[in-house]
């Protein structure tokens, strides 16, 4: 079989398994499991055999044209870099894990069927998104994400909350995706082409016409399926789907999607230092704001979406000084770390019994009820710490390093502006990533909050995923920096002296503060008997035992449930603290500026049309109605009637005429 075919069939088989699982899913509930699972795991084999064939060598096209469309022709096309074959990989090993995890996990809900095929098709979508060598067949796979994370998200749509978050990711993205859209056409203007190899082929002989708008115009939309300062807003409040959905959306799908898709057309980017100045300064807000919105955050799952919003941040950052290689490693390295963060949180979620206990200050003796999570997590959040020797070191250190040399000057990728930009900013996040990984560590596994009633042992298939994404996460980085540059571009991605010191100092410290800020809360909060909160009219039970707590006395009022009010966060970023909690209250700002101006367009719309346009439309059917009553009433059936009205119209007449006479 070919390697083409092997191609073809990678994205094929979870489509297919897909629609098998919505039609038997009712009639033949059995096969469902093995509909999610197997496809999916095909995939994933498939995807390793054509990376070992492609092996890192030139990359493997095949095209044929779907339907004359005119000048620029849309073709079913394959471009199979490195890149692509790589992260293909990671795609199905993410992908299969979530399947068989969710079969565990989700096994007494009743819209399981519909959950697996939806993300059967997800799969799909990404690796249509990673292997397509057609800018408009890779708009599909990107489009049908979008379609696929709405339902997904909205899993639980009897909850407000799921239901809200579903259509807030929905619309802020198809916000980012429509100039994507324009982007795409102009770019395939320029270059004459939808094909991935003759656009960079149009760039190379500098046949863009308009590079900056071009570029500008596709950041949008990676701001918002990457989520991206600052259409980053949904990412956290999709925490409301299930545990799993997060573990695929931000390991290996979605939001993975818009840093592969610059990195496979950077030189459009690269055309355009303006638009490499603005993509570094965007991935240093994004990187600074979501490690201090991290440090804020109560619920598990939101700790871990501000993370990749963070760690995204860290891949753009590569990608705004010029180098793929380092950005696509951190997406690999991440892509591990991230889905066993997120399948141990929901082991840990599982463990409580219902996804509203979430919240880390309300966890207590985890450690020893979910051992697995608490070993595999400890792993994994090293590895977003960057702590040596594990993988997340190696990367975040890969692009740490490209930032250094374009600040020395060694190359001359991207403008010595965007490598400060990021440089300073991936310093600053690595002290904050260390900071909040530390502090979910401690209250996740060393909390002091009300201990939740024990649910049993979790399924075997939700404890193996975890350790089988332990491997890549402690073991990935140590011979990945090697290997890669084969696969990529050729460039050394080995950790460099003095950004290593840097970037594993500053973490180090970030950590240790972070310890020492919970070992004296820990001491404050000893004051406070464990389960006593407030019963206050002016606040929850939470806000007045931690004011009780800064102000060293006691809580007053009767027992109740006690959150864990030795919190490090709210120590370390003092007066920031609530306003980090909530984001920035860029969800504020957004609706000042746009959802409430929107809303009273609308009103006025609507006043216009009930007021005006229907008071017209209302007038042109009543006149024709008041004329024909007034027709019939004079239709009495009586003749003597008529004979007057038509002696009175005969007088009228004449003394008209005679007026008229004497008028000339």
């Amino acid at each position: 079989m070919t390697t083409t075919t092997l191609a073809v069939l990678v994205p094929l088989l979870p489509f297919l398994g897909a629609a098998a699982g919505l039609l038997l899913g009712r009639t033949a509930p059995g096969f469902v499991r093995p509909l999610a699972v197997l496809p999916t795991l095909a995939s994933l084999v498939l995807a390793a055999l054509v990376a070992a064939r492609q092996g890192g060598d030139t990359a493997v096209n095949a095209a044929t044209e779907l339907t004359p469309t005119g000048s620029i022709p849309i073709e079913l096309a394959l471009h199979i870099d490195g890149f692509a074959a790589l992260v293909a990989v990671v795609v199905g090993l993410v992908a299969s894990c979530v399947q068989i995890y969710s079969t565990g996990y989700l096994r007494d809900d009743p819209r399981y069927s519909s959950y697996a095929a939806l993300v059967s098709l997800f799969t799909s979508a990404m690796f249509l998104v990673v292997y397509s060598g057609d800018l408009i067949v890779l708009l599909v796979g990107w489009e049908v994400m979008g379609i696929c994370s709405y339902f997904l998200v909205g899993h639980y749509w009897e909850t407000p909350e799921a239901r809200a978050a579903s259509l807030k990711a929905f619309l802020v993205t198809k916000l980012g995706d429509v100039p994507f859209l324009i982007g795409l056409f102009a770019l395939a203007t320029d270059a004459g082409s939808f094909r991935i190899t003759k656009v960079l082929g149009a760039v190379a002989s500098g046949a863009l016409d308009h590079p900056t708008l071009i570029a500008l115009l596709l950041l949008a939309g990676v701001a918002g399926k990457s989520a991206q300062f600052p259409l980053h807003t949904w990412l956290p409040d999709a925490m409301a789907g299930p545990t799993p959905v997060s573990a695929l959306i931000h390991a290996a799908t979605m939001v993975a999607a818009g840093v592969y898709f610059i990195a496979r057309l950077l030189p459009v980017f690269e055309a355009s230092q303006a638009a490499m100045v603005v993509l570094a300064v965007m991935a240093a807000v994004t990187m600074a704001g979501s490690g201090l919105a991290a440090l804020a955050q109560d619920d598990i799952k939101r700790v871990l979406a501000y993370s990749t919003i963070g760690q995204l941040g860290y891949m753009t950052g590569a990608l705004a000084v010029g180098d793929r290689g380092a950005a696509v490693f951190h997406l690999l390295s991440h892509g591990a770390f991230k889905a066993l963060l997120f399948l141990a949180a929901g082991v840990i979620i599982h463990a409580a019994g219902t996804n509203s206990l979430a919240a880390m200050s309300r966890m207590r003796n985890l450690r020893d009820r979910v051992p697995d999570a608490y070993w595999t997590m400890t792993v994994a959040l090293l590895a977003l710490a960057a702590i040596p020797p594990f993988s997340g070191f190696f990367s975040k250190e890969a692009v740490l390093g490209v930032a250094e040399h374009v600040v020395t000057g060694h190359t001359e990728h991207a403008p010595a502006a965007a490598g400060w930009i990021v440089l300073v900013a991936g310093l600053l996040t690595a002290v904050l990533t260390a900071a909040y990984a530390m502090r979910l560590w401690l209250l996740a596994f060393r909390g002091r909050g009300t201990e939740a009633p024990d649910h049993g042992k979790e399924p075997l298939t939700m404890t193996v995923v975890l350790w089988v994404l332990a491997i890549p996460s402690l073991a990935l980085g140590g011979f990945a920096f090697r290997l890669l540059p084969d696969w990529f571009d050729g460039r050394d991605l080995g950790p460099t002296l003095t950004t290593s010191v840097l970037g594993t100092g500053v973490a180090l410290v970030g950590g240790i503060v972070t310890y020492g800020a919970w070992r004296h809360t820990t001491a404050l909060a000893a004051r406070v008997p464990l389960g006593a909160v407030a019963a206050h009219p002016e606040g929850d039970a939470a806000q007045v035992e931690a004011e009780a707590i800064a102000t060293h006395e006691p809580a007053y009022g009767d027992i109740a449930y006690a959150p864990d009010p030795a919190d490090p966060g709210r120590l370390l970023l003092g007066p920031l603290h609530r306003h980090a909690a909530a984001g920035f209250h860029l969800d504020a700002v957004y609706t000042a500026l746009f959802v409430r101006p929107v809303q009273a367009g609308a009103s006025l719309v609507r006043f216009l049309d009930r007021e005006v346009v229907e008071t017209y439309v209302r007038g042109a059917g009543a006149l024709p109605r008041w004329l024909g009553a007034a027709v019939r009433r004079a239709q009495t059936g009586n003749v003597q009637t008529y004979v007057s009205a038509l002696l009175a119209g005969t007088v009228v007449l004449a003394v008209a005429a005679v007026l008229v006479a004497t008028g000339a």
